[in-house]
């Protein structure tokens, strides 16, 4: 298997430790390893190789989190790329038929793509709020449609779901036997404090995947998951036998730490704090240049993604900002949706209230 270069993840990893002023990341302002602590000790954590699926205390704690569920329902990965990796790759052959949402984050598209699947792009609408269309869901799947990939709250749009629109998907998924994988890595980051509606329990054939890097600001535990049947976690068990076989075992105790209830609700509440104070700033920002820029303000997550109408490629323009201003975004290149951008206001307000200065700035010089 060849693989399709992932190119927003490889810009990012060269360039966002680089530049002055990063604009490009998806999630809040991360947590020290105190703040998560907060006067606890892990000094008798032993440096073993953990339980490779995850500790029963870690998957315990992750259940929780998915009424009905149980530790066998959990499998606990490196990161939510990593769960998302296993699914795509246990559940397609070259062939088969994936759906997936778009604007979307693209690694379940370029692990299709790889595998050699057909890869049908199910468009979330701008004017209905970046929604989808179950008609145009419905028209796509055929008996070769072996999963539908969506990503709720979505990455690079903020938006969510309507539970409605979620009911279709399953009910067009279950009219063809198809998987559903649904991402839900930014769920509990919701501005208005309620948190979407997860998928399980909703559907038989079900992946739901998630993590600790976005909602919780804990991106360096490269914590994730995937909930799904007992038979199902077993079966993907035996391919993160063959990836990063075991997570850290500092990584699992102290996720297992953040999702203790009381700390939980606490972490969650710092994150809508942080969306809640500096989305206005990036907002006032788009209102400034609004002869050129639309947005739909997004409802949950630390990103936006913004329409612009100046003569420019949203590579050349990322390129540019990072060059010639030290400002950092992902392009809608990386999404395959040119004329867009994705700003991240999750980071330091600071940082934040410069970098779109500087944006100003250059955004003045194309006018």
């Amino acid at each position: 298997m060849k693989l399709v270069p992932f190119v927003m993840e490889r810009t990012q990893s060269v360039w966002e430790n680089r530049v002055e002023l990063n604009i490009s990341e998806s999630g809040v302002t991360p947590l020290t390893l105190g703040e998560l602590l907060d006067g606890a000790s892990i000094d008798d954590t032993k440096l073993i190789y953990p339980q490779t699926n995850g500790t029963p205390e870690l998957r315990d704690a992750i259940s929780d989190l998915y009424p009905g569920s149980g530790a066998e329902n959990i499998l606990a990965t490196n990161g939510t790329a990593e769960a998302n990796y296993i699914s795509v790759l246990s559940t397609l052959e070259p062939g088969d038929e994936m759906v997936v949402m778009t604007p979307n984050y693209m690694q379940v598209v370029g692990l299709a793509r790889s595998i050699g699947a057909n890869v049908k792009l199910l468009p979330l609408h701008e004017e209905l709020g970046w929604a989808i269309d179950p008609d145009e869901l419905r028209k796509m799947v055929t008996d070769k449609t072996k999963l539908i990939a969506v990503c709720n709250p979505n990455n690079p749009t903020g938006a969510v779901m309507s539970e409605n629109a979620m009911r279709e998907v399953a009910k067009i998924a279950g009219s063809v036997g198809a998987w559903i994988l649904s991402d839900e890595v930014y769920l509990g980051a919701e501005l208005n404090g309620e948190p979407s509606a997860t998928y399980w329990g909703w559907y038989d054939k079900l992946m739901v995947t998630a993590g600790l890097s976005k909602a919780y600001g804990l991106p360096g535990l490269r914590m994730g998951w995937v909930v799904t049947d007992k038979e199902r976690a077993e079966y993907l068990w035996s391919y993160k036998d063959y990836t990063t076989i075991a997570p850290s075992a500092l990584s699992d105790r102290l996720a297992t730490h953040a999702l203790e209830p009381a700390r939980r609700t606490k972490i969650l509440e710092r994150t809508r704090a942080i969306l809640n104070d500096q989305q206005p700033v990036l907002a006032a920002f788009v209102e400034r240049h609004g002869n050129h820029m639309s947005w739909v303000k997004p409802k949950a997550g630390a990103i936006a993604f913004i329409r612009y109408s100046w003569d420019i490629n949203s590579t050349t323009l990322m390129e540019r900002l990072r060059d010639e201003k030290g400002v950092f975004i992902v392009p809608g290149d990386h999404f395959e949706m040119d004329h867009y951008m994705r700003l991240g206001y999750g980071y330091h307000k600071e940082k934040l209230e410069k970098a779109l200065t500087r944006c100003s700035e250059f955004f003045k010089d194309l006018d």
